[in-house]
């Protein structure tokens, strides 16, 4: 009896583990392509895109394009903040606070996924302005 305590809190004590590795692995990739763009190194920041994203636009080119025009405070972010990290219906999501070129604030969030290629982006959503004080 006195193993079963302590034999959930080793499992527990993995799961947190894993659950941290993940996130500062999600961290990375993000950040990565995040710096990527800042380079206009678009195909490092493609490589991070999942296979639904890259068959949706069939090319970095098409990729950068569209990240550029729908999405300028990545195209040049400035600064960037992690937020939370969540999973939702077996899905995981993790926020993003992005300072643009002009210092305006804006909130993302990334879906990503793990794939035999480690973990990429699945999605990006623009969030509703965060408010945030001086």
């Amino acid at each position: 009896m006195k193993r079963l305590p302590i034999l959930i809190l080793g499992l527990w004590l993995s799961a947190t583990s894993l659950a941290a590795q993940d996130n500062a692995a999600i961290e990375g990739v993000i950040g990565d392509q995040l710096q990527a763009f800042n380079d206009r190194d678009v195909g490092t920041a493609w490589s991070h895109a999942s296979p639904n994203i890259k068959r949706l636009f069939g090319s970095e080119g098409n990729f950068g394009a569209m990240v550029q025009q729908a999405y300028p405070m990545v195209w040049d972010n400035a600064d960037v903040r992690f937020g939370e990290l969540r999973e939702l219906s077996g899905l995981l999501f993790q926020r993003v606070l992005i300072r643009d070129a002009q210092g305006v604030l804006h909130m993302l969030e990334y879906q990503m996924i793990d794939t035999e290629n480690g973990w990429q982006i699945n999605g990006v959503q623009l969030l509703p302005a965060p408010d945030v004080g001086a």
